[in-house]
């Protein structure tokens, strides 16, 4: 498992977007691997599932240590996306190894995922100024939406790595108009690190997993994180958003052509 240069430096250069923005590693770097470096999807989205534990395990710790984690959000999305992951595992499974078949889903898959993100990116602000006034719904259809959220992205995770950052997040902010914010971020990235960890052994169990890519990705990844955090505060976030949204728009829509 030697470290390769060029993975290494796309690793950095998500890392640093992502500590820029916060938008999902998932969203970025699979889509590099499938269209950059020709990497079947399957393997792309196996890695990058490992690659999404091993990174947001970092951030989630923090966030846990901050109190900025609710965990009975954790354990509702949880409900919903543990046994979806599973399932779809199990679909997988069923399509057999990699294959046309296959990348063709997993394609298409992924690029509805991207279009989805990137219309949340491109509405964050009007759908939490709307969130703020919105009927309450109650408790108890708060808690069952929830467990719904956690199928969809459950899902989404699994068959294209897209979907706990900036889509759950977006839903979470609409679910918990009230919530803090930072306790949104929090309790978003403790989710997606078990539901990773999961479809990412799941996907390595498939046999879908370039360990040697996965360390390269994390040796770029993690020093790329710490800068981009850094240059957050000087780099406009207005900016950055819809110029990331408007590329996931691109990709997206050349996965699926």
């Amino acid at each position: 498992m030697t470290v390769q240069p060029l993975y290494a430096l796309a690793g950095l250069f998500v890392g640093i977007l992502v500590g820029m923005t916060g938008v999902g590693g998932g969203s970025l770097m699979t889509p590099l691997l499938v269209l950059l470096f020709g990497f079947h999807p399957s393997v792309a989205v196996g890695t990058d599932l490992l690659y999404a534990a091993a990174t947001k395990s970092v951030g989630s710790l923090v966030h846990g240590i901050r109190g900025s984690v609710d965990w009975r959000i954790v354990a509702r999305l949880g409900a919903g996306s543990v046994p979806a992951a599973i399932l779809s595992l199990v679909i997988l499974q069923r399509i057999g190894p990699p294959s046309e078949a296959a990348s063709t889903v997993m394609k298409s898959v992924l690029g509805v995922a991207l279009l989805l993100t990137a219309i949340t990116l491109f509405a964050r602000g009007r759908i939490t100024a709307w969130s703020q006034h919105r009927p309450d719904v109650g408790a108890r259809t708060t808690a069952v939406l929830t467990v719904v959220l956690g199928v969809v992205v459950g899902a989404a995770v699994t068959f294209s790595s897209v979907g706990a950052g900036a889509i759950g997040a977006t839903a979470l902010i609409m679910l918990y108009p009230r919530l803090p914010l930072d306790r949104i971020v929090g309790s978003d990235i403790a989710h997606a690190v078990p539901l990773t960890l999961i479809s990412g052994l799941g996907h390595w169990y498939l046999g879908q997993v370039d360990f040697s890519l996965l360390t390269s990705l994390l040796a770029g990844s993690i020093p790329g994180i710490i800068i981009g955090s850094l240059l957050a505060s000087r780099v406009g976030d207005r900016i950055l958003r819809p110029v990331i949204a408007t590329v996931l728009v691109i990709v997206g829509c050349m996965l699926l052509s």
